[in-house]
């Protein structure tokens, strides 16, 4: 069975003060429903993919929340840490596989600026493990240690991390909807105040609201879903045998390669989970864009157009489906000033944690 992506929108990305979380489900859910050209009656399910609602808001009954604003049959959400946009996708694939559905509304949402940095912090640490916790670790403490460690290993500097940034910032200055549409040097980043050694405040991505939306059907559209996989691996990193890989990533883009029929080097635009520029250093291997240990020194391949997490936000359920958006607007020539000539394969990667949930996707256009 073939499945599409119909229609897909996304909201804009920041401190969106004035929207409340069911306002940006409803701006999105209508806005890829009207890309779709598709009614709400010809929907038979709503997925909505957020990490933190239940937590800091106080409503976790978002599937029947969505389903009732958009006037759609049924609905439930999808959690997975800040894969949970991505994981939303791979279930309504599963469902319209299954042959239950036919066409399903998928939404990523998050609305995190209302609360203190450190409230959202502490509720961000759900997805790691209880030792982590414990310690006292944040996610930006993890990927520190994931960083220093690769640094070591392979000799990369901070100055090689600071690229990633300012490329991902010179992306988002193209998008009107990105959190940071502004460039950036690379003095910017490497003098910026330091948060967990060695990665400092330009090198992570932000607190952000938003939301994004993707109309998925086994009816034809332009562009196809060829591939949709996870994997998972453990919650800590003391529990991992190397912290310069994420083998659930590893895992989940093998297998999804299989499936499409493809490898590596056919990706023509990817997206992938930049939460710190060292995390989009490690999906470059990890993803087999490049051989260990040389992600730092760049690839030849364009990555993370929209900005990336780093740039045009990561508002954590909205993440996973926002990056599908990215990429379908691609692959059907709509893009604008950030289009890729002749883009006909692209690859969404979305990460839980340090690596404890890894989604990758696969999509083809020009069909």
């Amino acid at each position: 069975m073939k499945i599409f992506v119909k229609g897909v929108y996304q909201t804009n990305f920041g401190e969106l003060w004035d929207k409340s979380l069911k306002d940006l489900i409803l701006e999105a859910g209508l806005g890829a429903m009207k890309n779709a050209k598709i009614k709400a009656n010809e929907i038979d399910l709503v997925i909505i993919g957020n990490k933190l609602s239940g937590k800091i808001d106080g409503q976790d009954h978002l599937g029947a929340l969505a389903a009732e604003a958009l006037k759609i049959k049924k609905g439930f959400r999808v959690e997975a840490a800040c894969a949970s946009g991505g994981m939303a996708v791979y279930q309504a694939v599963q469902a319209i596989k299954a042959g239950e559905v036919k066409t399903v509304l998928v939404i990523g949402a998050e609305k995190m600026t209302d609360k203190k940095n450190g409230e959202i912090a502490k509720a961000l640490m759900g997805a790691a493990s209880e030792e982590e916790r414990r310690s006292g670790l944040s996610f930006v403490g993890l990927y520190a240690l994931m960083a220093r460690e690769y640094m070591e290993k392979f000799g990369a500097k901070k100055e090689d991390l600071a690229e990633i940034a300012v490329k991902n910032h010179k992306h988002a200055s193209l998008n009107p909807k990105a959190h940071f549409p502004r460039e950036i040097n690379i003095n910017t980043v490497v003098s910026s105040g330091m948060v967990a050694e060695p990665l400092g405040l330009f090198d992570c991505s932000p607190i952000s609201d938003g939301a994004a939306a993707a109309v998925i059907s086994n009816k034809k559209g332009r562009v196809e879903i060829v591939a949709s996989e996870i994997s998972n691996d453990s919650l800590g990193l003391c529990e991992r045998k190397s912290l310069v890989e994420l083998k659930a990533t590893q895992k989940a883009s093998l297998r999804a390669y299989k499936k499409a029929g493809i490898k590596a080097e056919d990706i023509d635009i990817a997206e992938v989970h930049d939460c710190f520029t060292i995390a989009e250093v490690l999906a470059y291997e990890d993803l087999g864009f490049c051989k260990k240990g040389k992600g730092y020194k760049g690839i030849n391949k364009p990555v993370n157009l929209s900005g990336g997490l780093k740039a045009c936000g990561h508002p954590v359920g909205a993440t996973g489906v926002k990056q599908i958006v990215e990429v379908v607007s691609h692959l059907k020539g709509e893009a604008g000033k950030r289009q890729i000539k002749k883009a006909k394969i692209g690859l969404v990667h979305n990460v839980g944690g340090t690596g404890g949930t890894a989604v990758v996707h696969i999509l083809k256009g020009n069909l």
